[in-house]
């Protein structure tokens, strides 16, 4: 069982309107801020928070209970003039549980009023994580041949690839910067890793390295598939033949 939350900013286009035209380096100013806020008030939880788009996040929140998210509500609320939204949802897999969140939203299911919050909370405390952590294997030796922004072409290709094989399997997937993605992971995304790593090799000419990590918070889960990244790495480095996927459980 998995918790989504969903953050959204409220009435953004119309309040980005009352800028004036020469606001665009304001907006990303404030994206970027409200991102750094809002990594550290989840992450303090042992959660982790996922850009969507500059005025939407998902948070992987397994752990939180309703006070959890008013306490990050009105500490935001301290910090900035914009408001925002919460809607949270649970299922069995992230993408049934980022649907969870929507029907709540959709339908105005109130967990506070006051604080803009909506949907479900799964206060059951048996819950787990898995993260898959992908990386390209010698990006830089395509570097020779193309330049950042042909490189950056590849790098989203690849995203946009990921975002639907893995939606397939119930998961949701995220660019994390540089070659780096993160797939909050259903039971069935997580059995078919190889699968993409194999399609990908073929269709693309892309190696891929997968870390997985499964913990009781997402923090947990995600820092167990870094571990496991690295250790795919560190077994390259050493000159034995690595495996193309590696796993670390708590």
């Amino acid at each position: 069982m998995i918790q989504l939350s969903i953050l959204k900013i409220n009435d953004y286009g119309p309040w980005t309107l009352t800028l004036g035209s020469d606001r665009e380096h304001e907006l990303q100013i404030l994206q970027a801020s409200l991102f750094i806020e809002l990594q550290k008030e989840f992450s303090k939880k042992n959660c982790l928070v996922f850009l969507n788009r500059a005025d939407e996040f998902f948070v992987a929140s397994n752990g939180l209970d309703l006070e959890d998210h008013i306490e990050i509500q009105k500490n935001l609320k301290k910090k900035f003039d914009i408001k925002l939204s919460m809607s949270l949802g649970y299922a069995d897999s992230p993408f049934k549980a980022n649907l969870h969140a929507y029907e709540g939203r959709k339908k105005n299911v109130s967990l506070s009023e006051k604080y803009n919050i909506f949907g479900f909370v799964n206060t059951s405390p048996d819950t787990k994580t898995t993260i898959l952590h992908f990386d390209v294997e010698d990006l830089s030796s395509k570097r020779i041949k193309l330049s950042p922004f042909e490189i950056s072409l590849v790098i989203f290709k690849l995203y946009s690839k990921m975002t639907q094989f893995f939606m397939k399997k119930n998961s949701l997937t995220f660019f994390m910067g540089g070659d780096n993605f993160m797939v909050i992971s259903s039971i069935d995304g997580k059995k078919n890793v190889k699968d993409f790593i194999e399609l990908v090799k073929r269709e693309d000419g892309i190696i891929l390295n997968c870390g997985v990590g499964t913990g009781k918070t997402p923090r947990e889960a995600a820092s167990l598939a870094t571990k496991s990244l690295d250790t795919i790495r560190k077994i390259r480095d050493s000159g034995k033949e690595k495996p193309e996927v590696y796993e670390l459980q708590c």
